[in-house]
């Protein structure tokens, strides 16, 4: 991944936390690594223990960045939320997997779309 990708999907995990804690979620943990993976985002919507998979893209070349969530990639990030669950002692009401979409523009505001309860 070149530089300027990284550089990319970091402001828009930014941006995502922006909106997320503007949309009252309360960000635990971001950037969750253990030896099988990454989740970029867990918070609380009230008693609700959110994980978010962040998707930036640039352009609409390769379609949304909402449609690079696929199954394999939704059943790792399940996979993920039990290795997390299980190193941490919390208790929540229900558990949720979202996504947050990030259209980066060159010129304009960039377009943000969270979609809750994604998978």
């Amino acid at each position: 991944m070149t530089r300027e990708r990284q550089a990319v999907g970091a402001y828009g995990e930014r941006r995502a936390v922006e909106h997320l804690t503007e949309a009252g979620l309360r960000v635990v943990a971001r950037n969750w690594r253990c030896a099988d993976g990454e989740i970029d985002i867990i918070a609380w919507d009230g008693q609700d223990l959110v994980f978010c998979e962040v998707k930036t893209r640039r352009t609409v070349e390769f379609g949304l960045p909402i449609e690079a969530i696929v199954g394999a990639k939704a059943a790792r990030l399940r996979r993920l939320a039990v290795q997390w669950l299980a190193s941490h002692r919390v208790q929540a009401r229900d558990i949720r997997f979202d996504v947050v979409s990030i259209l980066a523009r060159k010129r304009g505001p960039w377009r943000i779309e969270h979609l809750r309860g994604a998978f």
